[in-house]
């Protein structure tokens, strides 16, 4: 399972929670819409019936995609991670070293990211450079322009 998808169990029941709600609330609700364009009659010209197709089409995408990350899934123990280096779980404090200034980071697992909360998905190039780094080493990260320097300035599991 070389292409695995890192997660908590926190992460994995969201993900779970989502699938029902779109396999079981929405998913049947576009049915109910389809039906009812259909007994409208003409469907050549008919632009509910189209729209509610797409819409269709648009929710099982989002279905499958769920339903690939829960198979590949691989929920992480924590407990056996190690605590003094950047890790899946781990909140990291850097310092970019070209602009000078401070932002905090935490590894997180497919579905769990918000980079405006800062969680980051761990397979992400910023969490693939920072992965491994201890207090103290410089984290170089390539992007399009250039190089990113990080220097890590703290580790902390906030559990």
């Amino acid at each position: 399972m070389s292409d695995a998808v890192p997660m908590t169990r926190a992460g994995y029941e969201k993900i779970r929670a989502e699938l029902e709600q779109m396999e079981d609330v929405q998913m049947p609700e576009i049915t109910k819409r389809i039906a009812e364009a259909r007994a409208e009659g003409d469907l050549k010209e008919n632009a509910e019936y189209h729209g509610a197709r797409e819409s269709q089409g648009m929710l099982q995408a989002k279905i499958n995609s769920l339903k690939t990350k829960l198979a590949k899934a691989s929920i992480v123990d924590m407990s056996r991670l190690p605590k003094d280096e950047v890790v899946f779980g781990c909140t990291v404090k850097v310092k970019d070293l070209d602009f000078g200034d401070t932002e905090e980071f935490t590894m997180v697992g497919a579905g769990e990211e918000d980079i405006d909360e800062g969680r980051i998905n761990v397979t992400s190039p910023l969490a693939q450079g920072l992965i491994g780094k201890k207090v103290g080493e410089v984290a170089e990260i390539e992007v399009p322009a250039g190089v990113n320097k990080f220097e890590v300035l703290e580790i902390r599991f906030d559990d």
